[in-house]
């Protein structure tokens, strides 16, 4: 009974990410100039896919936003970061619609934002207003473009997700008006050695080799052979290009294929936003730390559940032992099914024995992927939870002496280069506790940059711990510091009219900011935080304070070791 119900709920979890629409035509374009893309469906980041479409907006904000169907308006979300202003549309087709990083809502919506975010006395605010409130129609403005949030730069971001379960889908599986017949490129071909058994060329590294061709045709070079002693998988290094755009766009599919068995595809028709830091193992995460490129396996590491994965046949791992040669051949295709091969033979070479050293080091811990793993040592452990790892790991630790700002030892935990899924927990002992100061030390993770990057952390019984997302070199640090609130030329007694606005700005270079508290004449006052440059923008409202009277204005300023700041300062306006 159980492994029936397990079944039927696979079978539907599978049929809700790969469905492909029926109905191609029930979507128009979000915005009413030319259609023209950053960023495609499922392009590769650190740490997650991305889950839409970045629509140019010809490099300035407020071009207009329509609703890409008919529907209504079920959620409104202002946050700093993420998505900024952001509108979410619900469909009867079944689908819903996601437009992110807005200058601005249409009157109507900003007005009843607005209200909402003095009522709730925050800035930040999620609302879900009724069915009824904000209907729309396909075509219908409902926003303008604008680069709120996190967002480098003024654009549109836009998703198509199933209503019923928020899972994205890719818009180029619509029909948008989005032309493209140019074949994907391929760069470069990459080999793994799946163990230490493994030789490539008569070597245990990885081997990288750049591909020539093109036009849908590639071949490694002509003198270059590839020999290969026992498991090994493949890495492929490509990009896509649309037509009226010089921006490289991510891979919708990637197909092995060896001696005419197919034992690996890779589709991005959908993800749920649950399994998008599998990311990190479907790319070879060293590389894009080392060399800022990224590497598609085309094969699947024994932790990786990525549901995007196909016909997969051991894992895309193949066994080169038989003193045969093998044909290969990988295949990269766009949305639009403009297809590109490379294809290379493998001459297999059986494992001898004496051919192979041991080259694991005995100082390492051994970490299995499939259980919880812990390493203890003087003032420091480490607990990493089961599920955290991609594959099994050699763990390695050190120390070294820290400096006169450091508050402990500087441990070296494992290395930044292997990615970890979820948060394990890291807790060190400070050797030096500056007196009544235990709530203002933290675990500060310094990068090769020297880079200082504050954790935050919990004080307890002569120990920091923190929840950390990535290995590296950590230390125990202190913030007394607080944030800086610059008031950009506006002084006491200061003579605002006929402004707009006032801009604050506010910064911290250690903990970060936790919260700011405004207020004019006493009561809280709306100050939108542009997070992106630091600023708070107050815009001047004549249904909430009197023009040409006198003000006062009140700021307080909280950083993540609770460190504050103030300003006050009068002005007419």
């Amino acid at each position: 009974m159980l492994l029936t119900r397990f079944i039927i709920i696979s079978l539907l979890f599978f049929n809700t990410l790969n469905d492909n629409p029926k109905d191609k035509s029930i979507f128009i374009s979000p915005v009413k100039i030319p259609l023209l893309l950053s960023s495609n469906f499922g392009e590769l980041r650190i740490d997650h896919f991305h889950s839409g479409l970045d629509i140019k907006t010809q490099g300035v904000t407020g071009k207009e936003v329509v609703a890409a169907a008919t529907g209504y308006i079920y959620r409104i979300s202002v946050s700093p970061g993420g998505f900024g202003k952001a509108l979410y549309v619900r469909h009867p087709s079944g689908y819903l619609t996601v437009y992110g990083h807005l200058d601005k809502f249409t009157p109507e919506i900003e007005d009843y934002v607005k209200d909402q975010q003095y009522n709730k006395k925050s800035y930040l605010i999620t609302l879900f207003p009724a069915k009824e409130k904000f209907p729309v129609k396909q075509g219908e403005l409902i926003a303008y473009s604008g680069t709120s949030g996190s967002s480098a730069g003024p654009h549109l971001h836009y998703e198509i997700r199933k209503s019923d379960s928020e899972i994205p889908v890719n818009p180029l599986l619509f029909e948008f008006r989005t032309e493209d017949n140019i074949e994907p490129i391929i760069e470069k071909l990459v080999i793994y050695p799946v163990n230490h058994l493994t030789l490539i060329n008569n070597h245990h590294n990885i081997k990288k080799i750049n591909v020539t061709g093109g036009h849908g045709n590639y071949y490694i070079p002509a003198d270059t052979e590839i020999n290969i002693s026992g498991l090994a998988g493949f890495g492929i290094k490509s990009f896509d290009l649309m037509n009226d755009s010089y921006n490289k766009f991510a891979i919708y599919s990637i197909e092995l294929v060896i001696d005419s068995l197919r034992i690996f595809k890779y589709v991005m028709d959908g993800f749920s936003f649950n399994e998008s830091r599998f990311v990190n193992s479907h790319i070879d995460y060293e590389t894009y730390l080392r060399e800022n490129i990224y590497i598609e396996r085309t094969f699947v590491l024994p932790n990786d559940k990525l549901s995007i994965y196909k016909d997969v046949v051991n894992r895309g791992i193949f066994n080169f032992s038989d003193d045969k040669t093998h044909h290969a051949e990988i295949t990269v295709t766009d949305v639009h099914n403009n297809k590109s091969s490379l294809s290379f033979k493998v001459m297999a070479q059986s494992v001898k024995s004496e051919d192979v050293a041991e080259s694991i080091d005995k100082n390492l811990k051994l970490m299995p992927f499939n259980r919880s793993n812990k390493f203890v040592s003087e003032d420091v452990s480490v607990s990493i939870p089961e599920g955290a790892l991609y594959d099994t790991l050699y763990f390695s630790y050190k120390k070294s002496t820290g400096t006169k700002e450091m508050l402990s030892d500087l441990h070296y935990v494992h290395n930044k280069f292997t990615p970890v899924h979820k948060a394990y927990t890291l807790t060190i002992k400070p050797g030096i506790i500056p007196a009544g100061k235990e709530s203002k030390m933290l675990i500060v993770q310094l990068g090769d940059d020297q880079k200082k990057s504050a954790i935050n952390s919990i004080w307890y019984e002569g120990y920091l711990t923190a929840e950390v997302l990535s290995f590296g070199n950590f230390y125990v640090g202190i913030d007394t510091v607080a944030p800086v609130i610059s008031a950009n030329g506006l002084v006491s007694g200061a003579i605002l009219t006929g402004k707009s606005e006032i801009k604050i700005m506010i910064t911290d270079d250690f903990s970060g900011i936790k919260s700011y508290e405004p207020s004019i004449d006493g009561k809280w006052a709306l100050f939108e935080y542009d997070q992106n440059n630091n600023f708070l923008i107050y815009r001047f409202d004549e249904q909430r304070i009197i023009r040409g009277t006198k003000h006062s204005l009140s700021l307080k300023v909280t950083d993540n070791s609770d460190n504050i700041s103030f300003y006050n300062c009068d002005f007419t306006w």
